[in-house]
């Protein structure tokens, strides 16, 4: 008779449980996003993001020093212009606040690797992620025209020293044409972080204010894919992956852990998890209320991420989960 195995064994201490411990959270594995403004010294809190800041372009590389200094490879950058058109101007010119930001960046941190979002609806005075039809009030973006804004903005942020080039406007064909723009412009080696699986979520609600993007009349359902569906990612990230994107995204996370899993086990490339404004601001104010444990469950959800098959995730929570994994852990 084989001997009764008991799992308890293996947890009744600290150390034991770390030994056996099958998913292990590091820095290596986040991404600090940052939100970057014209200006001069500005470090402005977003009102739903508690601990989340627009910064002008020398706070940011004061932040790139942090991120860099606690270990976390990555930020990504997003932008809010002076200025906004329908033209998206902001996102595409070379003097735009994104490329001011990876500039000052990689001068000042030249290790550290700067992502920048490359999208239009910060840029868009109506806040859409494209073109509209001139008196469209639906906000169904034109995706081919479209496609040429995008592509122009990544040229202009790799321009600007951005290491890895992340489309997160949902249109079809968004890997192929910046690809091509991209290469053509010399810029071979720049990969492309797609946001294949990119959800029309309300958890985005935060990230609106601090990124001054909601759209002025009708919503992004006609290009953000619809919440109930699961096969239609696996559709999106199979067209992305022979499109040539070099890393594939799911967002929001933690209500689409399910999407993380079978995009992870049907590709060999890495797979990024967005932990997104809602679901870091629900978190927050619990922990601001007395009701959480605001390190525990911070540090159990980005280690779900992980384990449901995340290789890097985006998360505000970043700075505080390194200094809490330098601490102990969980």
């Amino acid at each position: 008779m084989f001997p009764i195995t008991r799992p308890r064994r293996l947890r009744q201490s600290v150390p034991l449980r770390r030994m056996v411990r099958e998913t292990v959270l590091t820095a290596s594995d986040l991404i600090y996003p940052l939100f970057a403004v014209p200006g001069e010294s500005v470090a402005k809190e977003v009102k739903s993001m508690p601990g989340v800041y627009q910064l002008s372009v020398d706070k940011i590389v004061e932040e790139a020093k942090q991120v860099y200094d606690l270990g976390i490879p990555a930020i990504i950058l997003f932008g809010i212009p002076e200025d906004k058109d329908t033209e998206a101007t902001g996102a595409w010119h070379d003097c735009g606040i994104v490329q001011k930001a990876a500039t000052a960046v990689k001068n000042a941190v030249p290790d550290l690797v700067v992502i920048a979002d490359t999208c239009l609806c910060e840029y868009t005075s109506h806040g859409h992620c494209g073109y509209l039809q001139t008196g469209d009030l639906t906000g169904r973006v034109l995706n081919d025209p479209t496609l040429e804004l995008l592509k122009k903005t990544a040229v202009s942020q790799a321009k600007a020293g951005v290491d890895i080039i992340a489309p997160s406007g949902m249109m079809d064909g968004f890997v192929t044409t910046i690809r091509e723009g991209l290469d053509e412009a010399g810029f071979e080696d720049i990969p492309i972080l797609s946001y294949a699986a990119k959800y029309a979520s309300a958890y985005y609600g935060p990230f609106r204010d601090a990124a001054d993007s909601s759209p002025q009349f009708g919503d992004r359902r006609t290009y953000q894919m619809d919440p109930g569906n699961g096969r239609e990612a696996l559709k999106e990230v199979e067209l992305d992956m022979l499109e040539g994107a070099d890393m594939l995204m799911v967002k929001p996370a933690l209500a689409y852990m399910d999407i993380i899993w079978r995009v992870k086990e049907m590709t060999n490339l890495p797979v990024a998890a967005y932990n997104v404004s809602g679901e870091y601001s629900m978190v927050k104010a619990a922990a601001l209320n007395g009701w959480i444990d605001e390190k525990r469950v911070t540090l159990e959800t980005l280690t779900g991420f992980k384990r449901s098959g995340a290789d890097l995730i985006l998360t505000y929570h970043a700075k505080d989960a390194v200094r809490w994994l330098n601490e102990g852990g969980l």
